[in-house]
């Protein structure tokens, strides 16, 4: 069975990552610059903001928040130290009770508090958050470049978790093996891979770990 060919900003079948989180991967970026093939203009720098939500109590799940829409990704498996997610759920704001009871704070693996309306908004959802002890409502800005290397999707970062400056990169693609030359060819190998979710924690103070080259 042929590949899939990997295109950057379109939804394929479910990918592994290898990302990792700290404050100095240039030697890497400029290698990953020079052996990506040319890539759409749109990809060549975006900025985007997000509210990310994270919870003490599990690490299975990633929920963000762009743009008035909540996106929550589940942990399938690990192959080759490589992770895979699959989309869980997608919602828009105002978001309903019944959503809320029943897909999202299971979601975070804490019990839900008394919720006396029919629909939040995204403003009361943030307070409800805020107001949970073992949740926390997390500001991140991200800087990214966009780069195709060896078949994969790969980006080189800048991310500002509540106002602190970490680099990321990364490398994606539904191929193990595609990834894993890619790791070796811009120098990551030995290096950290882990997710969104462990690195905000981190940086929160949520879990007592540095990043991965601190």
């Amino acid at each position: 069975m042929a590949k899939e060919e990997m295109k950057i900003g379109e939804i394929s079948k479910p990918r592994f990552e290898f990302r990792s989180f700290g404050q100095n991967f240039d030697e890497a970026a400029k290698r990953m610059a020079r052996l990506s093939v040319p890539v759409p203009e749109k990809v060549w720098e975006r900025h985007s903001d997000e509210i990310y939500i994270v919870s003490r109590t599990n690490d299975i799940n990633n929920t963000k928040i762009r743009d008035g829409k909540m996106d929550i990704k589940t942990y399938v498996q690990t192959v080759d130290g490589l992770e895979q997610w699959n989309p869980l759920m997608k919602a828009e704001f105002p978001i309903t009770k019944q959503i809320l009871l029943e897909q999202v704070f299971p979601a975070f693996q804490v019990e839900a508090p008394n919720l006396s309306k029919d629909t939040y908004s995204y403003d009361e959802f943030i307070a409800i958050v805020k107001h949970h002890s073992n949740l926390a409502a997390v500001r991140v800005h991200k800087q990214r470049f966009g780069y195709m290397v060896n078949g994969t999707i790969c980006e080189f970062g800048n991310v500002f978790i509540n106002g602190a400056k970490i680099a990321t990169i990364n490398s994606e693609s539904t191929e193990t093996e595609d990834i894993k030359k890619t790791i070796k060819d811009v120098g990551l190998e030995g290096v950290e891979n882990i997710n969104y979710l462990q690195a905000i924690k981190r940086v929160i103070g949520m879990i007592d770990k540095p990043l991965a080259n601190e």
